[in-house]
């Protein structure tokens, strides 16, 4: 019965010790998709800002005559 117990709680400690990793990873992959999610908005706004100054160049150009 004792070596039950021991072995039960050996499991619960191992269980406990993987949990908190699990955690604490979940932890680091939420930040790190955030920062990805913002450098993708970011790189998105610069994009369209390039679009845009893109635009604006060919509107400028004169048309071409043939």
């Amino acid at each position: 019965m004792d070596a039950d117990l021991k072995a039960l709680e050996d499991k619960i400690s191992q269980l406990v010790v993987l949990t908190q990793s699990v955690r604490k990873d979940n932890l680091e992959l939420r930040q790190s998709l955030a920062l990805a999610q913002d450098e993708a908005r970011l790189l998105k706004a610069q994009m369209q800002q390039a679009s845009e100054k893109l635009e604006t160049l060919l509107d400028q150009l004169p048309e071409a005559s043939l």
